[in-house]
This record gives C-alpha cells, structure tokens and sequence, in this order.
C-alpha cells in the first residue's frame, strides 16, 4: 500500500490530511471553479479538490493505512 493518493494530478501524502468534506463545495459564486468538488483539508491550511471517486479513494486509503475499525455497534460507547 502506497502513503500517497492521488488527487487531480497530485500525490498527496496521507499523513497530511487534516479532514474530509463529507459534502461538496456550494458557495453559490456564478464565477466558483469548485462547485461539486469535495474539499480536503491538509497541513499548513492548504487544500485540495477531488472528485466524488477520488474523495472515495482518498477514505478507502486512509481507513486501510489506518486499519478499518469497522460499523460502530451499540453499547460500544465510552462509559464518561
């Protein structure tokens, strides 16, 4: 498995991924490029722009590298 996923025509580590929109970009701008694209937040409050599929890939990438935990079940919340 690679560290990288690739986003538009970057490689993007996945060590440097902040979070994940879980819904696209709407601004409402007549002039915005990004409308329908997913943001993903990295490091440094630089972001990238992807694609449903590759926002998909991007969180398939990072539940493998991180080891999938699996649905949540009921009774398997924190006592506090």
């Amino acid at each position: 498995m690679s560290i990288f996923c690739q986003i538009d025509d970057k490689f993007v580590p996945l060590y440097r991924v902040m979070w994940i929109a879980a819904v696209p970009h709407f601004c409402g701008d007549e002039e915005c490029q990004r409308e329908g694209f997913y943001e993903i937040r990295l490091e440094q409050d630089e972001s990238v722009w992807a694609k449903p599929e590759e926002r998909d890939k991007m969180l398939a990438q990072i539940e493998a590298w991180q080891g999938d935990p699996g649905p949540e079940e009921e009774g398997d919340e924190e006592p506090w």
